[in-house]
Parts: structure tokens; C-alpha cells; sequence
């Protein structure tokens, strides 16, 4: 199990360093990320590297046992680049210029940065990639966190060489982005420009591509710089962090080219349903390469320093969370970082050696949970879930144009399925439409509104092998280049579904209310599910009557089953929730978007009709369970007691159980 976090010694006079891994022996660390922000130190001159410092920490430290992740740099051009080479800096929408003064400023796309940068990591490779200590290559870091899109010269001809490669004509692309609409034919690719700032909504084939452009670019960065390393003669695991669930960079796409998948992920402890945002972010990780343990590079010891406001950690809450990540696949717990910065934007941000030293709670828990680590057994990485939820990047990009029935932020409602079944203490993976469905009961596909042909089929061969297919509202409209197909809606879906759709019914909020759908003229339920704010539903058998939200589609039977109907409303009497008989399983579809309850109720209603069980029973819903291989994690996510079946859990409290225990 590593255990550490960046080390940034550049900050510190070396007299500090010998301090640093006399520490670093106390706490158990055995792996730090070094050199992440570290290019002007390395390179103070284009041509002109110093590494004698490099050498002495990486010699320092491999004399003290601990192993090195060592990063290429890239993250952060010096200003010496940018003055030399200001075309190389980003650009926003408006044209505005992204300036040297804090880190991430180049444009991906740019000659002159990708020249720097393969120049920097070139002398890096040949220097390190035989040193002992260095056990991961840690590529750039946090790819697209502040600039998520570049829209300047350099992306604007990166962009046209992306397009060209895919579509080849111009009659291609024109078709695919639908440019008889408004005028918007292209004559030549060089009319084409990023969606910049216009009058009004731009094309949303055009939108799409330029984030696929941008996820590809992005990595074709990462690439780039792995290729150096590897021709250098360096065969560790590379890699680069992730930041969960990040709308700019389609990590399905990256994952293959990952050797280890790591996170960044820091929950808020101002949120108590917090822990269950991360649990989501944990799955995410493990579904990327469920094969091999991944690792949880960046969290915090205790309180950050960027959000408007940045409560502490609650004593024992920062190593229940590091379980959660080891509970949910994690073989590595890291941290930003390991001592607090004396100066600069992140001085306020917590750190595993705080500014006030070792006396503190924090670096007491800091060396506990490095000692507990430290025991640990080796743990399987195996796949455990029989429930998969679909979280596709293409859909999510298109979901999030504009001029909708009503505006969906998909994270967040693939998150609340997520969370209803954490609750029910029901273990998820995360798949693609495309991926290899054999093994999971059940599959939840909410709002998926961008379904390729490929994606359809795959998802109706799972129900029709046995599987139970969950289809949430607004799902199966668009193609893949954000149009209509010819006859309607759910036009691959809907046959197996039993159902059609006429109209998405969006609900509209009151006026003068200022969020959420509305509750005049709601409608209640009869059966699972909910309605919205607007419609309601009450889930089967008994279940609390729930509230459906954003949309109450107008669908209709064409050979389903109902199972629920909404109350009330315009809707009233209508089918809300559906299943129809699909080969050997059952294909389901939800005409609203429930809230929390009722998306619980209707999971519960699915999971018993496919048999699926939770990983323990009977557990209180600030308890949370996971199974890994043979071992079952209990974590209280508590301020309070919590019994479960083994005793009790004290607040933060948790069980490592192998089974049988």
C-alpha cells in the first residue's frame, strides 16, 4: 500500500529536507510525487537544465527507503517560456488572454509549448528513468483543471486538423452539423473557428466536436510525453491524476493508456452526504481498470483553501474517507501535500506535516493511518458489483447544450442514482452503453439523450441475455452528431421497451419562485415512482409517495407492463413507470427523473426483481459497506455511534471483515 504525497522541496532550504525524511519515516510514508511544479527550478533558461538539487533529494530520499513518483514538470511553463513565447499562452471564449502568474497557462495545441515541454521531459527521462528510487512516472498534472477549453489561434488550427482527419470533406462535416440550419455552411476549413463567443446559441454538432477535440488534444499532450519516456528506457507504471468525474476529458477514452488509474478528490466536509460524492468518485476510478488497483494520488489531511468556505475535517474523518478509497479498490493513499506551504496561493491548504508542526491532531492521524496502512495484508482487485450504472462523456457534452425542454446537469442525476444505491449499501461499477455488460444484474441508464446505434444494440443484447435494464426519461433521442433520427423518439429503445413517447413535458417552476420544477398542479404517483415537481408518483407497495422532477414525459403503452402512474396534474392516471418482458429479461423505463426517495424506491423495486442484495444488512444509512474480493469495509460516516451487525462503530469508526468473520 503507498502511502505519501507531493513533495515540493524547492519551497525549503535543504537544511529542511533531512527534517522532511525524518518525518517521512515517522508518518510511514513510502512514496512521494516530487518535481510536479518544479520546471523554472529545472529549467532556469531554455537549454539549460539544473538537476544537482533533483539528484540530491532523489538520492535523499531513496537513502531513506522512500520511492519517488516523479512528475515531468509540464504542468506549470516558466515565465521565461511564456515571455519568450507569448503565443503560446490560452485564450477564452471572448479572446481574452490567460496570463503567467499562476500555473496551467499554455494552450495545448501550441507548437511552441509542446516543443518546451518534450524538450524538458526528454532530459528528465534519459536522467531518471533508470534511478532506483523512481518506481511511477507522474505525467504533467490535473489536465484541463483551469483551462478546460483553449479557444485561441493555436486550438482554432488544431481544431480544423482534428475535423479534417474525421470527416475528410467538407459535405461530411456539413452534413454531420446540420449547417443548412442558419446559414452556416462551410465553403473551406479555414471559415471554421472554436465556438467562441457568438450573438446566440451556436451549432451543438459543432459544441460536441470541440469538446471530443479538446479531450483528444488533452491527451494526445499525455501521450506525447509517455512516448519520450518510454524511448528513453523507462519501464514504471506512467501516469497522470484524474479529477473524478471532469467534463473536459473523456477518462474513458485516456483509461487504456493509463498504466495506473489515480484520483484527485477532495469531498467537503461542510457537506455531511459529502462521503457518498466520493464514494461515486471511488466506483468511477475502479470501473476505469477494474483489474488493477488504482490509486488515491491528492486529498487533503484536513481543510483546503479554495472554496468560499473550508471547515476541518472532524477528528478521524480524514482516515475513514482513506479506507472508503482502499474499500472501493484504492492500493496507494496520497495527499497534497506533505508539508504546508510557507508562501503562495495554497499556504492555507492542510498538508500531512501542518505549519504548526507535531503536535497537531492532524499529523497524529497522519501518523496512525500510516502505521494502520502499513499492516494491511495485500487486497484483491476484483469486480464485485452486479449493478452497473451508465456514465458516458459523448452524452454528458451533449446533454449540456443549451435550448432543451428544460436544462439537466447529468452528473448530478447519474450521482443521485448513484447515491440511492449507496444508501441501499448495493455496490455499483460504472460502464459505457458499449461496454461488456456479462456479470451485472442490473443496469441503470439515466438520461441518456446522445445513444449511438452501437451502444443501443449492446445495451438491448443485456436484457435480452437476463439482464434488467433501467431506462431513465429523456434517453435515445440523438445520434451521435446531436440530431434526430427519422421517426421520433426512442426509436432503438422503445420497441423493447413496450412503450412510445410523444412529449418530454417539462415542468416549469412557479413564477417569481426562482429554482425546481413547480409544485402547482402536481400529480402524484400510484406504483415505484415519483413525479416531480410538477408530477408525483407513489412507489409500489406502499413505499412513500415520491416527487418527479424536471420532465413528466407523455408516454404511451405499446405492449409494457405499468407499473406506476402519475397522480394528479395534467398527467394524472397516466404511465409513469414501465416494464415489458425483453428475450430472457425485463427492459424498464421511468417517465420522470425522481427525486432522492424515489429513486430509491425504484431501484429497490428493480434490484429485488433481479435478486440483487446489498453487501451487508441492516446497516443505518451513514454506514456504508464494500466488498473487496474477500473482504467486506464497514465505514461510519458519523459523528455519532452507529451499531451494525459486528458492535458498534464509533463515530468515523470502521471494520475491515474478511468473510466469515
Amino acid at each position: 500500500m503507498y502511502y505519501g504525497g507531493d513533495y515540493n522541496p524547492e519551497q525549503w532550504p535543504e537544511a529542511v529536507w533531512h527534517d522532511d525524511v525524518r518525518l517521512m519515516r515517522e508518518a510511514g510514508v513510502n512514496l512521494v510525487s516530487l518535481g510536479i511544479f518544479s520546471w523554472s527550478r529545472i529549467q532556469p533558461a531554455e537549454g539549460e537544465f539544473d538537476f544537482e538539487w533533483l539528484d540530491t533529494v532523489i538520492d535523499l530520499l531513496h537513502a531513506n527507503g522512500i520511492q519517488v513518483d516523479l512528475a515531468t514538470a509540464t504542468a506549470s511553463p516558466p515565465p521565461w517560456a511564456t515571455s519568450a513565447y507569448p503565443q503560446m499562452l490560452p485564450q477564452d471564449e471572448n479572446g481574452a488572454t490567460y496570463w503567467p502568474g499562476s500555473r496551467q497557462q499554455f494552450a495545448p495545441a501550441s507548437p511552441d509549448y509542446r516543443r518546451l515541454a518534450a524538450a524538458l521531459v526528454t532530459a528528465l527521462a534519459e536522467r531518471y528513468a533508470r534511478h532506483p528510487a523512481v518506481v511511477m512516472w507522474h505525467v504533467n498534472n490535473e489536465y484541463g483543471c483551469h483551462v478546460n477549453y483553449d479557444y485561441s489561434d493555436n486550438a482554432a488550427v488544431a481544431f480544423r486538423v482534428w475535423l479534417r482527419e474525421k470527416y475528410q470533406t467538407l459535405d461530411a462535416l456539413n452534413a454531420a452539423w446540420g449547417t443548412d440550419f442558419w446559414s452556416q455552411r462551410y465553403t473551406d476549413f479555414e471559415q471554421i473557428v472554436p465556438p467562441r463567443k457568438a450573438p446566440y446559441s451556436r451549432n451543438p454538432a459543432g459544441e460536441l466536436d470541440f469538446k471530443r477535440y479538446t479531450s483528444d488534444t488533452l491527451l494526445g499532450l499525455y501521450l506525447m510525453e509517455k512516448q519520450i519516456i518510454r524511448a528513453a528506457g523507462a519501464t514504471q507504471p506512467v501516469t497522470t491524476n484524474f479529477m473524478g468525474a471532469f467534463p473536459p476529458a473523456d477518462y474513458w477514452s485516456w483509461a487504456p493508456h493509463m498504466d495506473v488509474i489515480t484520483d484527485d478528490c477532495y469531498p467537503d466536509p461542510n457537506d455531511p452526504e459529502s462521503f457518498r460524492a466520493a464514494a461515486f468518485a471511488r466506483d468511477l476510478m475502479r470501473s476505469f481498470k477494474p483489474d488493477t488497483p488504482w490509486i488515491l494520488m491528492e486529498q487533503a489531511s484536513n481543510a483546503l483553501n479554495w472554496r468560499p468556505t473550508n471547515a476541518p475535517k472532524a477528528p478521524g474523518q480524514m482516515a475513514a474517507l482513506s479506507t472508503q478509497a482502499v474499500a472501493r479498490g484504492a492500493d496507494g493513499i496520497m495527499f497534497f501535500q506533505w508539508r504546508q506551504s510557507r508562501a503562495g496561493s495554497e499556504k492555507f491548504h492542510s498538508a500531512m506535516l501542518p505549519q504548526a508542526g507535531t503536535r497537531t491532531r492532524t499529523w497524529r492521524e497522519v501518523v496512525a493511518l500510516g502505521a494502520e496502512l502499513g499492516e494491511l495484508p495485500p487486497l484483491p482487485a476484483s469486480r464485485d458489483s452486479r449493478v452497473a450504472i451508465v456514465f458516458d462523456w459523448d452524452n454528458w457534452w451533449a446533454i449540456g447544450n443549451p435550448d432543451h425542454p428544460v436544462p439537466l446537469d447529468y452528473l448530478a442525476l447519474v450521482q443521485r442514482w448513484h447515491a440511492a444505491a449507496h444508501r441501499q449499501h448495493v455496490q455499483v461499477d460504472f460502464v459505457q452503453p458499449t461496454s461488456d455488460l456479462a456479470g451485472f444484474a442490473v443496469v441503470v441508464a439515466p438520461q441518456l439523450y446522445l445513444l449511438t446505434a452501437e451502444g443501443a444494440a449492446n445495451l438491448l443484447a443485456f436484457a435480452e441475455a437476463g439482464g434488467h435494464l433501467l431506462i431513465g426519461a429523456f434517453s435515445d433521442l440523438v445520434d451521435e452528431n446531436d440530431a434526430f433520427r427519422a421517426g421520433g423518439y426512442l426509436t432503438q429503445l422503445g420497441p423493447s421497451l413496450g412503450i412510445w413517447l410523444e412529449d418530454f413535458g417539462a415542468l416549469v417552476p412557479p413564477a417569481g419562485s426562482g429554482a425546481g420544477p413547480s409544485s402547482a398542479g402536481e400529480s402524484s404517483v400510484t406504483g415505484p415512482v415519483a413525479s416531480g415537481p410538477g408530477q408525483m408518483f407513489a412507489p409500489l407497495k406502499g413505499a412513500v409517495e415520491a416527487t418527479g422532477t424536471l420532465l413528466a414525459e407523455e408516454i404511451h403503452l405499446d405492449g409494457a407492463t405499468e407499473l406506476a402512474t402519475f397522480v394528479g396534474g395534467r398527467l394524472d392516471g397516466r404511465p409513469a413507470f414501465t416494464v415489458n418482458a425483453v428475450g430472457e429479461g425485463r427492459a424498464y423505463y421511468l417517465a420522470t427523473i425522481p427525486d432522492a426517495a424515489g429513486s430509491g424506491s425504484v431501484l429497490a423495486h428493480v434490484f429485488t426483481a433481479a435478486g440483487v442484495q446489498p453487501v451487508v444488512d441492516d446497516l443505518p444509512e451513514t454506514v456504508e459497506a464494500a466488498r473487496r474480493g474477500d473482504v467486506v469495509t464497514l465505514i461510519n460516516h458519523s459523528s455519532e455511534p452507529a451499531e451494525v451487525p459486528s458492535g458498534t462503530l464509533a463515530p468515523f469508526g470502521y471494520l475491515m471483515l474478511r468473510d466469515g468473520e
